[in-house]
């Protein structure tokens, strides 16, 4: 083959390996997955639609044990660095007061109710005190000023849990934290498409909904948005090249779950009992 038609060739090659290195990932084969593989998973907890037993609540998790699903989480912390159950970064949604949570402490924010019921927002380690390993758990970091204070102080309150777990997160950063800090810890990476993050900057945009901050995490799942998963090539390749598990978020109720199950090995679900 003559060298100009050589050159070019390696480059193509070299381009190729570098862009498969970027969405690379753990094998599906890890046998750390094995527990997890049995279950659907309930969106906050098995929430009512009305919310009259309000998501990511004590209440919420103790219906999902019952049926026995696994479950979905978030943590963030508090003022104080109480790493508390809570998924909006404003209390204004489910709790009616229109500050962070973040910006007060664990005492203040139990004196609020979670929607109009009884329930107040869980510490993390009352939530595992009551799943008491009983069904696997998907716990999701919220990204922010304090993720490596989130991730530490979240990692030293599983060392004392015994049952299944895997923390999952929007940022890379995050999953490779545990990456290099938490070895044996089962990590996803959370995407979608940043249809809604407009304060997200388009190039950053583009990498992450592509998967590219793989080559930092090395996730052994893909948590993907499943109406969208469609429009990710990288999602078809690390699904199809390296085998990774993905999961669905979130099914809901009229979706087509056995469509989504055919695209994804795991679903993330609310407001119907699949």
């Amino acid at each position: 083959m003559p060298l100009w038609l050589l050159i070019p060739l390696a480059v193509l090659i070299l381009a190729a390996c570098l862009y498969l290195s970027l969405i690379a990932s753990r094998p599906a084969k890890d046998w750390r997955l094995a527990p997890f593989l049995s279950f659907d998973y309930a969106h906050r907890g098995l929430y009512t639609k009305d919310q009259t037993v309000p998501e990511n609540s004590l209440a919420a998790f103790g219906r999902a044990v019952e049926h026995s699903y696994g479950a979905e989480l978030d943590v963030q912390l508090s003022a104080d660095g109480q790493v508390v159950v809570f998924h909006d970064g404003s209390l204004k949604r489910m709790c009616g007061l229109d500050k962070p949570l973040n910006a007060l402490t664990y005492s203040e924010l139990k004196g609020l109710p979670l929607g109009q019921s009884g329930e107040r927002i869980p510490l993390f380690t009352e939530v595992l005190e009551l799943i008491g390993g009983k069904v696997p758990l998907i716990i999701e970091l919220k990204a922010g000023g304090r993720n490596s204070e989130l991730c530490r102080k979240t990692w030293e309150i599983l060392q004392g849990y015994k049952g299944p777990y895997c923390v999952e997160s929007f940022d890379p950063r995050i999953v490779r934290w545990f990456k290099k800090n938490a070895k044996k810890v089962v990590r996803g990476q959370l995407a979608d498409q940043y249809k809604n993050a407009p304060s997200v900057p388009p190039f950053l945009r583009f990498l992450l909904k592509n998967l590219c901050g793989n080559f930092l995490a090395k996730p052994h799942f893909i948590a993907y948005r499943h109406e969208e998963a469609g429009e990710c090539l990288n999602f078809k390749l690390c699904k199809k090249w390296f085998h990774l598990l993905t999961v669905a978020w979130t099914v809901r109720d009229g979706d087509d779950a056995e469509a989504v199950r055919k695209q994804f090995d795991l679903i993330i679900f609310e407001h119907f009992l699949p």
